[in-house]
């Protein structure tokens, strides 16, 4: 009886069409600029399902509103993508959004850390995208006239 001593193949199989569809969508979102809100056709479906804290729409037109506000509302928003994990035609984000608040603190640095669930159609493009970040500790502790009242709160809870 001889052990196979061969190394482990290097070769890495081709990526799945669902890995590759979540490539390219993570792509466009860490490289999102305002021009590009007239892209989003290329990425969802029509009819696409988004929830995140703070909006939830039906529908194409919905979503380019929301991202166009983003544009308009903060000092150069941006993702960065920190992680995939990928299961068929769903799967799961992880990223940091990082941005400027336009109307106070302008010269300091935000980040919010969530994550995006996404379901893909069998032609790569999103129906379903939800959104998921804690808006208190991401946020509102962030925002001079609320953060103080929201860390106090989050202490009384704690104690």
């Amino acid at each position: 009886m001889s052990l196979n001593t061969a190394p482990p193949s290097t070769d890495l199989a081709p990526a799945s069409p669902e890995r590759q569809a979540v490539a390219r969508i993570a792509d466009f979102f860490e490289n999102l600029k305002p021009s590009d809100v007239n892209r989003m056709a290329e990425f969802y479906t029509p009819q696409v399902y988004f929830k995140d804290p703070f909006n939830e729409v039906h529908g194409l037109d919905g979503v380019e509103r929301i991202f166009s506000h983003m544009f308009v509302a903060l000092e150069q928003p941006h993702f960065v993508v920190t992680g995939q994990l990928v299961d068929g035609a769903q799967c799961f984000l992880t990223w940091d959004f990082v941005f400027r608040f336009k109307r106070f603190s302008p010269t300091v640095w935000q980040t919010v850390r969530g994550g995006s669930h996404l379901r893909l159609t069998p032609e790569g493009l999103i129906a379903f995208h939800r959104d998921y970040w804690d808006a208190a500790e991401e946020l509102y502790e962030k925002l001079p006239a609320v953060g103080g009242l929201m860390r106090w709160l989050k202490r009384r809870a704690n104690s």
